[in-house]
This record gives structure tokens, sequence and C-alpha cells, in this order.
């Protein structure tokens, strides 16, 4: 399965829209994610084994109490798909009172398992 296919459903269960890139949607509560670098983790005999993915995640909502719930949940969940955290951080948007997380988390993926 690729790695985007994964961020999606692993995240779905959240019950929010969960996009590739952009968000044309009409919800206040969504999150967007992509890949800023993808490359090389292991390689053998001139052979790539293992792709790196790093993954940038925004979470955006109006809500304090969503904002809450899916700080804590979204970490949980890509940890239990096997994504480990780089870091994270806190945004707020006046002009659009939108709270934003932002969340960068590496997957290593086995070539065997694309």
């Amino acid at each position: 399965m690729n790695v985007r296919a994964i961020v999606k459903k692993t995240l779905e269960p959240l019950g929010v829209p969960v996009v590739f890139s952009t968000y044309g949607g009409e919800e206040d509560t969504y999150i967007r994610f992509f890949f800023y670098n993808q490359n090389t983790a292991l390689s053998a005999e001139d052979d790539e084994m293992i792709t790196g993915h790093y993954v940038h995640i925004d979470i955006f909502t109006k809500s304090p109490k969503e904002y809450a719930r899916l700080e804590i949940e979204v970490p949980k969940l890509l940890k239990t798909a096997g994504f480990y955290r780089r870091n994270q951080y806190d945004d707020y948007e006046e002009e659009t009172e939108i709270y934003h997380k932002v969340l960068r988390f590496f997957y290593a993926q086995n070539k065997e398992e694309e």
C-alpha cells in the first residue's frame, strides 16, 4: 500500500476530512497532509530497500475542543501505524480565527510493502 493511502486510512477514524495537499470542502475542521521529503533510507547492492517518507500534517479547526482532541489523537494513531514523530508546533491564524497544529512524522517503508 502506498504511504499516502496509509496516512489517510490511519486518520479516517477521527471523523474529520483527511486530504492530500489541498482541501476544498466546507468543514471548519479538517486534516491536510503532504510529503516534504522522500528518499532512500536503506540500500543494498545499489537497490533501494527502504524508502523514508517525511510527512507534514496540518490540523485546522475553529473549535478549541476539537483542536485539543485531534492534537492528541493524530500522533497516537500515527504512532500505532508505525510513524515516528519528528516535531510539532502550534499556530493560530488570527485573520481566519483558525487553530492550526503542524506535525511532522517519518515513516520507513520496505520496498516489498509498496
